[in-house]
């Protein structure tokens, strides 16, 4: 009786609060006459029918899982205390625990009947406004204890692999630089050498052949503009 009561406490709230959902709950029940609560409760309803026999159900569990909470998570953001924030950091941190363990199962619950009925009702336990909160319990019960045991580890393996990633990172930029130097200083030397190539060819042409002393001049022209470039 205590978790309905609170339950029904907190959904009364949150239909008395300013919302993009009351505000669109306050316009049906002014079109239809139906009071709000008794739209929540049919909508509530449905959706969990369509868990259980409709198509897409995994896409509507996510939604559920995530839109409830990210939109409070925003709220205890803004709000000056505390509390809340611990509150929904805890929620976080379980809900990506159990989507990383879902990954690797989802192909065996997948074929579970009602299995996203199931995954709707213990997110929802998961983020129940109770004492006895399903993300509390399994934070304090599973994921603490084995995180304060492994912490230590984690963090030093964190530390190494931040430290690799950065000494490689640094290792590509300099190779990168001193590519980019050396391809420069390689073109330099070799219009350089095609210059200095140039160049004595035409000095030789004439002890070679003294016919071509036209061409001595042409070439010492040529060679002379090669310099100056």
């Amino acid at each position: 009786m205590g978790f309905l009561s609170s339950v029904r406490d907190r959904a009364e709230k949150f239909l008395n609060e300013k919302n993009v959902v009351t505000d669109f709950l306050g316009k049906l029940e002014e079109k239809t006459g139906i009071k709000k609560k008794i739209i929540a409760a049919g909508a509530v309803s449905l959706t969990g029918l369509y868990l259980v026999y409709g198509y897409g159900a995994s896409l509507v569990c996510n939604l559920i899982g995530f839109a409830y909470p990210a939109y409070f998570s925003i709220k205890a953001i803004e709000s000056p205390s505390k509390e809340d924030d611990t509150k929904w950091l805890t929620y976080w941190v379980v809900y990506g625990v159990f989507s990383l363990g879902e990954f690797f199962s989802d192909i065996f619950l997948y074929w579970f009947p009602f299995y996203y009925a199931f995954k709707c009702l213990f997110l929802l336990w998961c983020m129940a406004p109770t004492a006895w909160n399903g993300s509390q319990f399994i934070y304090n019960k599973m994921v603490r204890p084995v995180f304060l045991r492994h912490e230590a580890t984690v963090d030093n393996m964190v530390s190494d692999l931040s430290g690799k990633a950065m000494s490689a990172a640094e290792h590509l930029t300099r190779e990168g630089t001193d590519g980019s130097l050396g391809g420069v200083v390689s073109q330099q030397l070799q219009a350089s050498r095609r210059v200095t190539v140039t160049t004595n060819l035409c000095l030789l042409r004439p002890l070679v052949s003294p016919d071509h002393a036209g061409e001595e001049q042409i070439c010492g022209d040529s060679g002379a503009g090669r310099h100056s470039v």
